[in-house]
């Protein structure tokens, strides 16, 4: 069971306890490397002793954090659109985390020996289906009872994650669902037309240009990609059905909406409706332990929270509205 301490107090028995070890690391190095007869031995005695002195800090060190951890539950944020790089759907709109960042910060939880459960807390619209998957991953692999928290929204890719985790609370004002996949397209060629520009494009492949926004959307582009998103939605429907112990029917029959926490609750979406407090209370009955949590988050330099920043304010007054085009010049699928 992992001993309740104070941060100062932790703070010195980490010191103590790493100053211990190298001094014993030390001690044992030099009568190992350097009291023995030869020259050659004691000059590469020292080096060894320096080695050594390292090595066994470095091992105490791991010691002390897993004995004197002042954690043991890790809560990692999935918040904003879900995307590889955590931008936006639009220029203008304001970063998230980069769905890597999550799964490295849920991995780094799963590797340290002081976190015995995950909470995994959501805000999010949904977004790219394969960083989505990524994420629900690593929560399913994370060595540990998982517990997914919704809070304000915890919609379509959001819920995806949600399927991988042992149980799934939300806010009884949360929106919860969305289980559907969405493609999109910007038509632009009556605008071409009007400005006297032609769609002329060479392809190898009869569909690789499907979706292109500035040539007309014909019937066997349609059937193709409407193909694909069924595909992606039969996928999504096997998830949940799986994850969260529902008849995929029940799941179909949601029809891609959005409930209200407990209406959500009510069908089977959620297990639990309660607050951030209730889910510490549930967590603790699991480990039989006090629970003290540690937010995993991803360390960012100076230019990391000023582009954040910067993107944010960007946001707020509209910037970049009128590069919506950008990056849009096929079509767009996503949870």
């Amino acid at each position: 069971m992992a001993a309740t301490v104070t941060p100062r107090t932790e703070a010195f028995a980490r010191t103590a306890i790493g100053l211990v070890g190298a001094a014993v690391a030390a001690v044992v190095a030099y009568l190992l490397f350097v009291h023995l007869p030869t020259t050659f031995t004691e000059l590469l005695g020292i080096l060894l002793v320096l080695t050594g002195t390292a090595l066994g800090a470095k091992i105490a060190g791991g010691i002390a954090t897993s004995i004197l951890s002042p954690y043991n539950v890790a809560e990692v944020a999935v918040e904003g659109p879900i995307t590889r790089d955590g931008r936006g759907p639009f220029p203008s709109s304001p970063s998230a985390t980069p769905a890597d960042d999550i799964v490295e910060q849920i991995e780094r939880a799963d590797e340290d020996g002081s976190v015995k459960a995950l909470v995994l807390r959501l805000n999010t619209p949904g977004g790219q289906i394969v960083p989505s998957d990524d994420i629900r991953t690593a929560a399913a692999s994370f060595d540990g009872p998982t517990i997914a928290y919704a809070t304000d929204v915890c919609a379509s890719g959001g819920y995806w994650i949600a399927s991988g985790c042992d149980e799934l609370w939300a806010h009884e004002a949360s929106l919860v669902g969305s289980i559907g996949v969405i493609g999109s397209r910007v038509n632009a060629s009556d605008l071409a037309d009007r400005l006297g520009l032609s769609y002329e494009q060479l392809t190898a492949g009869e569909y690789k240009d499907a979706g292109t926004p500035l040539k007309e959307f014909e019937e066997k582009d349609r059937a193709y990609l409407q193909g694909l998103i069924d595909e992606y939605y039969d996928h999504f429907v096997e998830r949940v059905a799986e994850g969260r112990d529902l008849d995929a029917d029940t799941v179909r029959e949601t029809e891609a909406r959005v409930y209200v926490g407990t209406d959500a609750y009510d069908r089977g979406l959620v297990d639990e409706i309660g607050t951030h407090q209730a889910v510490e209370e549930a967590i603790r009955e699991r480990i039989g332990e006090e629970v003290i949590i540690e937010e995993f988050e991803p360390k960012r330099g100076v230019m990391g929270r000023f582009s954040t920043g910067a993107a944010r304010i960007a946001h707020a007054v509209g910037a970049g509205a009128a590069s919506v085009l950008v990056d849009r010049d096929r079509f767009d699928l996503r949870l």
